[in-house]
């Protein structure tokens, strides 16, 4: 079949693909969720594991499971989860809040929030840990000294720990932001297939569909430069706003 060359015909029509601008919609609010959650209570996890307090190991490790479940194995046990007899539905019957259940992944209100909660469980204990590891290493001595001066738990943590380890924050927010971009569709692909309708539909997703299942393969190389630059920009725009905080600490 002889090929024919159209420029730049494929990122025009991503301009007017209303199934694109619903994934960069969706992708939008999955990154904004898991940006203002994981984060941050990853890395409070992290600094209260890295004070070491009885059965801290033990702790660690269980945190740290998710990060060592795959993606099917997990996305499975959401299933599980999710399903109108499931363990979620049959908490909210047994509390007497029947009123509340859903088919979770059925429903265009919900389908979305469903996948997000499965990257903000496996995100918090995960990056937790690596915070840990990052908090493990600043001296006790300025603990100490603040604990001398009268400081609590909640200032070590905000006005010690987080300002030392603000560039080790801004790798957290770049690993973060690339999963959200492309490794998240997984999820998407196993439990919804970017259903119902097109509510859990995100870039990573699209452009699997369009390479892998419609078989467009010039038009996912344009959605795959689409992601390729967004990551590039997201990355520079995180490594820029942490470096300057890092200065100002």
């Amino acid at each position: 079949m002889p090929r024919e060359f159209i420029a730049f015909q494929n990122y025009a029509r991503l301009i007017a693909d209303r199934n694109f601008h619903m994934a960069l919609k969706n992708t939008g609010i999955h990154l904004m969720v898991v940006f203002v959650t994981v984060p941050w209570l990853a890395f409070m996890l992290g600094f209260f594991l890295s004070l070491r307090k009885p059965g801290y190991r033990i702790l660690r490790i269980i945190f740290f499971t998710p990060a060592m479940i795959s993606v099917a194995a997990q996305s499975m046990m959401f299933m599980g989860i999710y399903l109108p007899e499931g363990i979620l539905n049959s908490f909210l019957i047994n509390i007497g809040l029947e009123e509340l259940t859903r088919v979770w992944l059925g429903n265009t209100s919900t389908a979305l929030g469903a996948i997000i909660a499965i990257d903000i469980w496996g995100g918090i204990g995960f990056y937790g840990v690596l915070f840990f590891a990052a908090l493990s290493s600043l001296p006790n001595e300025l603990y100490e000294a603040a604990r001398l001066d009268g400081a609590g738990l909640w200032v070590m943590m905000w006005r010690i720990a987080f300002p030392l380890t603000i560039d080790f924050f801004g790798v957290v927010l770049v690993l973060q932001f690339l999963w959200i971009l492309s490794g998240a569709a997984q999820n998407v692909l196993l439990l919804t297939r970017g259903g119902p309708g097109r509510a859990t539909l995100t870039l990573g997703y699209y452009l699997y569909d369009m390479a892998f299942l419609t078989q467009r393969l010039g038009y996912s190389q344009a959605i795959g430069v689409v992601i390729f630059i967004t990551g590039l920009v997201g990355i520079i725009l995180i490594r820029r706003i942490t470096s300057k905080f890092s200065y100002q600490a």
